[in-house]
């Protein structure tokens, strides 16, 4: 109920405020959109119609070049901080009042497609030229991000949040560079990364438009996905330990077969993750068995484990179900099974509450529909919670394909998401955030 009536009243009250009619700021042009989108598209461009735009490539380089002429066409003054994010400004009204920052990033996964990361980068842009055009300055600063090195592990907001490792700039990329070398190499100051952490506080609010990656929203038609929060990721490595022995003279019923008991996990966890109430997920994605001999029964199996959901006790209840059935399935095939928590795994990030609710009003106030869901990828945006009251944009994906040359979002799909980006940033300009 409290949702509704903010939707109702609170947002258009905040649009009357920011001295610009909510009626007066443009519809976002599908067309400029497509065109921008396209631009980019050519740095990295491949013959399946989709990009190798990988993080510290030539290409990337020269992509971000083209982004960066066009936030200069737009009247932003353009920065690059020690962690390679592209920083551009919209000076506000009161330029003591700390600035909102929106954007996504602009590389891409090998073979990958022409929206994930460019729609927020391209929405972000949109949502400027639109005040441009009402010949609107907001109260706040306004601060546009590109995202360094997101596919290769969220390094630029990383940085910014100040967690990056200093171990980390020595991981080689997939351009062949070291994540240290390609900061270097597009713009950055590996040396310097201390003078690119924000601290909490510093900005208003944050948010990112993107591609939603899934089939939820096109599947049902609906336009925006307001995003509840991006799912932590739980993730161990599995040890099953039997006894090889000869696949000829060996009778099953005297076998300690370590393949048979994975395969009875692997199906104990899709089942736990089916069966019980929820929406969580949880992948067997990797098996090997030793010594790997089409003649020998394994001895021992290593795979893997992850369970995602946007909530940690959701996650360890659904462990705490496959570890139950493990130990069932140990008995039963006379092996030993072993889990290992692994450190890389990241915690689940919800989006703040005020910003779902702002996102929300805007896509009502436009008269586009939208449903609340949570991310199952990765975004810049889980890093960013730590330091602003951060929001989530989903716009979406035909058939739910991404990472690939056919990933595609209609350009007037993107005009929509680029109209509640615009008109978020208003609500929140106008001091939307601490209404409630």
């Amino acid at each position: 109920m409290r949702f509704q009536k903010f939707i109702a009243s609170s947002f258009i009250a905040a649009f009357m405020s920011t001295g610009v009619a909510a009626q007066d700021l443009p519809k976002a042009s599908a067309d400029r959109m497509e065109a921008w989108i396209m631009g980019l598209a050519e740095f990295g461009k491949n013959a399946d119609g989709g990009v190798d735009r990988v993080a510290y490539s030539d290409a990337d380089l020269a992509g971000r070049q083209y982004i960066i002429g066009e936030l200069e066409k737009l009247g932003l003054e353009v920065r690059i901080d020690a962690g390679a994010n592209i920083l551009a400004r919209r000076a506000g009204t009161d330029n003591s009042l700390k600035p909102i920052m929106f954007g996504s990033h602009t590389d891409s996964v090998p073979g990958g497609g022409n929206y994930d990361g460019p729609a927020g980068v391209i929405a972000a842009m949109e949502a400027i030229k639109l005040m441009n055009d009402a010949g609107h300055t907001t109260r706040h600063p306004l601060e546009l991000v590109v995202f360094s090195n997101e596919e290769g592990g969220l390094v630029g907001s990383l940085a910014m949040t100040g967690k990056l490792k200093s171990s980390a700039l020595d991981v080689v990329s997939s351009s062949g560079k070291t994540i240290g070398e390609g900061t270097r190499f597009i713009g950055g100051d590996p040396d310097n990364l201390a003078s690119a952490i924000v601290e909490p506080g510093v900005y208003e609010a944050f948010i990112e438009l993107h591609i939603e990656q899934g089939a939820f929203l096109h599947e049902e038609g609906i336009d925006i996905g307001v995003v509840e929060g991006i799912v932590g990721i739980g993730w161990w490595d599995v040890v099953i330990e039997g006894f090889a022995n000869h696949a000829g003279t060996t009778p099953m019923n005297r076998r300690q077969d370590a393949m048979v008991a994975a395969a009875k996990l692997t199906l104990a966890v899709n089942e736990v993750a089916t069966t019980n109430a929820g929406r969580q997920v949880a992948t067997v994605g990797r098996i090997e068995a030793f010594p790997g001999a089409p003649n020998v029964i394994p001895g021992r199996v290593e795979m893997s484990l992850e369970i995602r959901d946007l909530e940690q006790a959701k996650i360890d209840s659904v462990y705490a179900l496959i570890e139950a059935r493990a130990k069932m399935i140990a008995e039963e095939t006379s092996t030993k099974i072993s889990f290992t928590y692994v450190d890389v795994a990241s915690a689940p990030a919800p989006t703040d509450e005020r910003m779902r609710e702002l996102i929300a009003g805007s896509a009502r106030f436009n008269n586009y529909s939208y449903k609340l869901m949570p991310s199952g990828a990765g975004h810049d945006a889980q890093d960013m919670v730590h330091i602003a009251p951060t929001g989530m944009i989903f716009v979406p994906s035909v058939g739910g394909i991404s990472h690939s040359p056919n990933e595609f979002t209609p350009s007037d799909a993107l005009a929509k998401g680029a109209d509640v980006l615009a008109r978020t940033i208003l609500a929140i300009d106008a001091g939307g955030l601490t209404e409630h």
